[in-house]
């Protein structure tokens, strides 16, 4: 039975050089990079991953779109392995992406075009640095702490729960004070570690929501279809299939909190085992590790991982 499940990575796994060795390698991902610069002339996506600096790809309007691009480039890397050669199935049953990274599970999915979720993306990272400057705010992961201690804290400094990562280690999201305050509470309360993130502004909080609605309109211009295999979203920690709640959950999905260690229990508990974390970097791997070590978990970001995926 196929039991494996397709995961991509969101904003935070990017670095430097990222996706040079897929375009080098592999004629399909050397496409999508192509592609992917027709489709905004106005950012050398090449030169960005390739060449660029951490301080250029960290920007969000940046960071967005080279992650997205990089992920789809792996994807068509690992689609050039044939059945043949590759005792893991070609397609998944089910699709799942961290924040940013459900763009790139929605094309894997089939529910929306490649050129599509590019535009898409590179818009939604220039609302969300603009929002960050308009609302000043940040994001700080903590660690070691019971979900419910950190609930209280961000109801005494007014941060809020942006991401549900994994067992011990949950994000939180706001203003710059009140994340600050709330990092210090943890620490007083028994955190291990408060860790301050190098975001540009309060995502995943109600200080998005403006955003979230400017947003829509982008959503609006852009057709979608039903998943080809399960989808899991961010949102609900379940299986979307209407088209309506996928793009009204990708609306939320910006000020709400990220369910991601409920959305990996659910595809587990559905009879998935076997992950492959496709694009830049290996931070859900990592996280998977923590949620359940009993999954499989395989990367798929150089052409040397496509070439081991062909005999899993």
């Amino acid at each position: 039975m196929n039991n494996v499940c397709y995961i991509f990575p969101g904003q935070g796994s990017q670095y430097a050089g990222m996706g040079k060795d897929l375009y080098d390698n592999s004629p399909e991902a050397r496409d999508i990079f192509d592609q992917a610069e027709k489709i905004l002339p106005g950012l050398d996506l090449k030169k960005l991953c390739f060449e660029g600096t951490i301080e250029e790809l960290t920007k969000t309007s940046n960071s967005q779109s080279a992650i997205l691009v990089t992920s789809i480039a792996a994807l068509m890397a690992l689609g050039e392995v044939g059945t043949e050669q590759c005792s893991v199935p070609t397609g998944p049953v089910c699709c799942a992406g961290l924040s940013l990274g459900e763009y790139s599970a929605l094309v894997a999915a089939g529910a929306i075009l490649f050129e599509d979720a590019v535009r898409l993306v590179r818009r939604r990272g220039q609302l969300m640095e603009e929002a960050g400057l308009k609302n000043p705010g940040t994001m700080a992961s903590i660690i070691g702490l019971d979900i419910g201690i950190i609930k209280e804290v961000c109801r005494e400094t007014g941060a809020e729960i942006a991401n549900l990562n994994s067992p011990g280690q949950i994000v939180i999201s706001g203003k710059i004070e009140s994340v600050k305050n709330a990092m210090a509470l943890s620490q007083e309360k028994g955190a291990k570690k408060a860790i301050p993130l190098n975001v540009s502004g309060p995502f995943h909080s109600s200080l998005m929501k403006e955003t979230a609605l400017e947003f829509r309109k982008e959503l609006d211009k852009i057709n979608f279809s039903s998943p080809k295999v399960n989808f899991v979203s961010n949102v609900t920690a379940d299986y979307v299939k209407d088209i309506k709640d996928i793009k009204e959950n990708l609306v939320k999905q910006l000020y709400s909190t990220v369910r991601w260690e409920e959305s990996i229990v659910k595809m587990a508990s559905s009879g998935c085992d076997t992950f492959f974390e496709i694009g830049p970097g290996k931070v859900l791997k990592g996280l998977l590790r923590r949620i359940n070590p009993e999954l499989k978990v395989y990367n798929i970001e150089v052409a040397e991982d496509v070439k081991k995926a062909g005999t899993t």
